[in-house]
């Protein structure tokens, strides 16, 4: 495949681990070790003390995809297969598509879930979000315009990375109904699962839901722990799922022994995990919205609906990547704009899963003061 540059993931790696401040990480606070090995009950400290380091179940440990069916209602182990998160993407576009085929992709979007379908030489239409005010929305006419007889997939994130959006559950029947009318596949980044404000709001999984639904999930995102490396995809469709396991065949093959047991231990202290990442957002987000509230005259604030990361807006007439360059140089804070997004406009994300955040944003308002106001 003739992949193109990665801007997001290359942007990081260039500044990530140079900036002393970061504005726009997309996980929530991690952990260290001993911190998620106190957290394990008897069973997972057992497994972890009797770990040997060979090689791992390819569909993954069942202990761990019991684990991970859990998570969902008529879901089993045998639903579910171990990927890098990453990887799920690549397996999973990569099976189900073919030269030529027509796909749908959510816009903005995470640069894989749109370049994996072009490097497979396949047909690509995108489906943005529509802006409304200082809110999003989808519109699933528009979707329903693009479809053709060629169409073989869509590709849908929520809640959305970068904006935060969250469609309501009647809104994702809509586009399923879509999608088993015209016997399309439908991908689901699920990514940002679980990291709802509102549970009720939560949405049910597509993998679960739909006979052609795949659900991409992991532990990088709500769970804060990206160091794992540790997700799944999860169908019910089982001739499906025997493709995407042998796919996983020339990829990593199987998963880290330390990785499946470290996962499973956080999956059985989730509602511990996930309480305390929710209550970090929940206050970033009052912070974020006094910090926009009072430089509004330089930026505006697109709230959230869910999850760790949103947008925000620089109304000066400066172009967002030669404000995030200047920031890093001034502030040594890193800020990603929307160009590594592929989004137009002068949009940068924010994220909201960390506990120094508010030092993040302190930083970007010294810069107003010293320089703009």
């Amino acid at each position: 495949m003739n992949l193109r540059e990665f801007k997001l993931e290359r942007y990081f790696a260039e500044y990530e681990f140079k900036a002393q401040y970061l504005l726009s990480t997309s996980d929530c606070e991690s952990m260290g070790l001993s911190e998620l090995l106190a957290l394990a009950d008897v069973e997972g400290l057992e497994l972890w003390n009797r770990l040997r380091l060979g090689y791992t179940q390819s569909q993954g440990h069942p202990l761990l995809r019991e684990e991970i069916a859990g998570l969902y209602r008529g879901i089993t182990a045998e639903d579910i297969l171990v990927t890098v998160p990453e990887e799920g993407i690549l397996i999973a576009l990569s099976t189900v598509l073919q030269a030529g085929d027509h796909v749908i992709v959510i816009d903005p979007a995470y640069q894989s879930l749109y370049e994996i379908p072009r490097a497979l030489n396949c047909s690509l239409a995108k489906w943005p979000l529509i802006r409304q005010d200082n809110r999003w929305t989808l519109d699933v006419d528009r979707l329903r315009s693009q479809i053709n007889r060629k169409t073989k997939l869509i590709v849908i994130n929520f809640p959305h990375n970068p904006t935060g959006f969250l469609p309501s559950q009647s809104e994702l029947d809509a586009l399923i109904s879509l999608a088993r009318e015209r016997e399309i596949y439908l991908f689901s980044d699920e990514m940002y699962r679980l990291s709802e404000y509102d549970p009720d709001q939560r949405l049910k999984p597509v993998g679960s839901c739909y006979e052609r639904g795949i659900t991409l999930a992991g532990l990088s995102k709500s769970f804060g722990l990206p160091g794992l490396r540790m997700g799944w995809l999860m169908t019910k469709d089982r001739e499906l799922l025997q493709a995407l396991r042998s796919r996983k065949d020339y990829t990593t093959i199987c998963s880290g022994a330390p990785d499946e047991i470290l996962a499973f231990i956080a999956l059985r202290a989730r509602e511990q995990i996930l309480a305390g990442n929710r209550e970090i957002i929940k206050n970033n987000l009052a912070v974020a919205r006094d910090f926009f509230a009072h430089y509004n005259r330089y930026f505006n604030w697109l709230p959230p609906q869910a999850g760790s990361v949103a947008l925000a807006e620089l109304t000066l007439n400066i172009p967002i990547e030669r404000f995030c360059e200047i920031v890093l140089a001034k502030k040594n804070l890193l800020i990603a704009p929307g160009n590594v997004f592929e989004l137009g406009g002068n949009f940068f994300r924010v994220g909201l899963g960390k506990k120094d955040f508010p030092h993040g944003l302190a930083k970007l308002g010294e810069y107003v003061q010293e320089f703009l106001v």
